[in-house]
């Protein structure tokens, strides 16, 4: 990256290289994005390329958690990470 680029930025790391960290596929990631924009939200590059941040990884590591570990639905882990259910009623 060029000497202009941010503290975060230098530290955000591809899609690839997030599922490898985390251990959840690629596809589960883009579908948590999707379905959870409010708590995992990686930065675009112009191109449109994902980069996870070490908060997005975090954030990931919590939701495998909750979903993987603890058996919550994408329903139950939005109300457990308080996270506001509004969207879907729209």
């Amino acid at each position: 990256m060029n000497r202009r680029s941010s503290p975060n930025q230098e530290r955000a790391v591809s899609i690839r290289i997030a599922a490898e960290l985390t251990g959840v596929e690629i596809h589960t990631l883009r579908f948590w994005e999707q379905e959870l924009p409010e708590f995992i939200t990686p930065l675009r590059t112009p191109g449109g390329q994902r980069r996870y941040r070490p908060a997005d990884l975090q954030n990931i590591l919590i939701l495998k958690r909750l979903l993987k570990d603890e058996l919550f639905s994408i329903a139950g882990a939005r109300r457990r990470l308080g996270l506001d259910d509004d969207r879907r009623a729209a």
